[in-house]
């Protein structure tokens, strides 16, 4: 590949709205070109590194006994329908042939799979399998951003796991885990492997990888001791909390005004972690009362596992009013009946609060868990920066990530509405249990630049660099280097290396931050001053360190940095 004949339209500016370093460092180095908001083309330089990072998704796929197979883009919307993904999200794009049938463009894999896993498996002798496929994907994203961060058309290796029972499923999700471990450490990426939501009953139902970095929308805590969850259903400690002493009764007084935690605590003078803040709920048609820590927010992922249910909605006012006699911003526990009541854990062991009276505009002073109401003690809350981790002790941190895929245990009545079903060894007929898996193959290439770059450009991982190494000759009007160039070039094809080689008739500082730019990882350099050593400079853009080596030599010093 020569520079002069390829196309890489790089800038030395990146236009005023790209967002992000990945953004704006993929428009300069001529990896991409927007077509649509949400919508990019692949050139070059980004096509030969999504190739590569296929490649490595297809090996580690490959070696769990994955099977390759080709879904189709069109979807009739049946398959959707029967788990609701097509209502429940909204997010799929739509339409109707000549005909009137209706259908979808590139939706989620599992329901496609599931049709052809219900018309083919038969038996649990044919278990288990997993099927896999890479392919285009489509979403009516209504905020694109961010270049390849949200997209509405991206690129997706999907996979889905068949299996007789749960002992079945959780060996295949294992093996999924691992294979995915493998591929983002394959890539060169930093990485947490977060929970991220659990079934009802408590049980772990999908997990997420993701990459640490600033520009990412998804929030993991995470511990140094290896523990890391989605915030929302992270669990940990809240650090201790300063009550005051005493055993004085609840104590009323005026708080004319005052709405918020925020209105409370400026009243006051008192730190929200000494309130208790009141929300009310309604759980299939009944009141429930939920006390968090003033500070605190409400993780309704966690209150459905505690709820047994996700039919809930925040009360209306006047449904607040009827339970506590007093409007919103005035509620409190003290004195409360005819509905369930709901502490979190950080509660546990507190006294002499502050909270709602039951009365507009009053609170109550001295409010003590356990003496002057009851409750539930549940873990409902989000959890915070510097809490307390519960396995090791130590604080937690709340890490911005890009989330770079999703591992999920299909619920049972979702695989049920699948459709999908086989005889067990007692000649029963009964539902597959299902695994849903996925990886963003474009969040790979921009986690990476997030992970990676300087002001320079890109510093891309070698495993997925659109080349092993850029070979630039500084004249190439000057004909010994010409010669010895071209000579080099051909040596280095002849070894297996992917080399982009820079012949054109540019300035050497040109070509220098062209290379920077685009983040090849090695930039060997024949310049006519060390040529007449015998010596070509290596350069290595992760460390800035330069190298001189003897020509001759070049070639196996190059294969011993095993580049990939």
């Amino acid at each position: 590949m020569r520079w002069s004949q390829a196309f890489i339209p790089t800038l030395r500016e990146a236009p005023a709205d790209a967002e992000t370093a990945s953004h704006r460092l993929l428009l300069r180095g001529g990896y991409i070109r927007q077509v649509a908001p949400g919508v990019f083309a692949h050139l070059l330089l980004a096509q030969k590194s999504i190739l590569r990072i296929t490649h490595i998704i297809r090996e580690e796929m490959d070696s769990i006994g994955g099977q390759e197979i080709g879904l189709p883009v069109l979807s009739p919307s049946a398959p959707a329908k029967g788990t609701g993904r097509g209502e429940v999200s909204g997010d799929f794009f739509k339409f109707r042939d000549r005909n009137q049938h209706e259908l979808y463009l590139g939706a989620a894999p599992e329901e496609a799979m599931a049709q052809i896993a219900r018309g083919e498996l038969r038996s649990y002798k044919q278990l288990p399998q997993i099927w896999y496929q890479v392919q285009r994907q489509f979403r009516d994203e209504p905020r694109p951003k961010s270049g390849l961060l949200r997209l509405r058309e991206f690129a997706m290796a999907d996979s889905c796991s068949f299996d007789l029972d749960e002992a079945g499923l959780e060996a295949s999700y294992k093996r999924h885990a691992e294979a995915y471990t493998r591929v983002f450490r394959r890539c060169g990426l930093k990485f947490v492997y977060a929970r991220t939501h659990s079934t009802l009953t408590g049980e772990n139902l999908s997990s997420e990888f993701a990459a640490p970095c600033d520009v990412g929308e998804y929030l993991v805590a995470v511990c140094d001791c290896g523990y890391a969850a989605n915030l929302q259903m992270a669990e940990a400690k809240a650090p201790p909390a300063h009550d005051k002493a005493g055993d004085g009764p609840p104590e009323a007084f005026p708080t004319p005004g005052v709405k918020t935690i925020d209105d409370l605590a400026r009243f006051t003078g008192e730190s929200p972690t000494r309130m208790i803040k009141t929300l009310v709920y309604i759980a299939e048609g009944q009141p429930v009362v939920l006390l968090l820590r003033g500070d605190h927010m409400l993780s309704e992922p966690k209150l459905a596992m505690v709820l047994g249910t996700e039919a809930f909605r925040p009360a209306m006012p006047e449904e607040a009013l009827r339970l506590h006699g007093a409007n919103l911003g005035s509620l409190g526990p003290v004195g409360l009946s005819g509905a369930r009541v709901i502490s979190d854990r950080s509660l546990d062991g507190r006294r002499n609060l502050v909270a709602g009276a039951n009365q507009d505009e009053t609170h109550l002073r001295n409010v003590t868990p356990g003496r002057d109401f009851t409750a539930e003690p549940r873990d409902i809350r989000v959890a915070a920066e510097d809490d307390l981790c519960l396995r090791c002790g130590n604080h937690l941190h709340v890490t911005k990530t890009i989330e770079l895929s999703n591992l999920a245990k299909v619920g049972g009545s979702k695989a049920e509405a699948l459709g999908a079903t086989v005889l067990n060894q007692q000649g029963k007929e009964v539902p597959l249990v299902v695994g849903s898996y996925g990886i963003g193959l474009e969040r790979i290439l921009i986690a990476a630049i997030e992970q990676n770059h300087d002001a320079d450009g890109m510093i891309l991982p070698g495993a997925i660099a659109p080349f092993d190494l850029i070979l630039t000759a500084a004249q190439m009007d000057d004909g010994p280097v010409r010669t010895a160039a071209e000579k080099l070039y051909a040596e280095l094809q002849v070894q297996g290396l992917d080399v982009l080689f820079d012949d054109r008739a540019e300035r050497p500082g040109v070509k220098f931050k062209d290379a920077d730019l685009i983040g090849v990882p090695y930039r060997i350099t024949l310049g006519r001053r060390k040529l007449d050593q015998g010596l070509v400079e290596v350069f290595e853009r992760s460390t800035k360190g330069f190298e001189d080596v003897k020509l001759e030599n070049a070639v196996r010093f190059l294969k011993e940095k095993d580049l990939r």
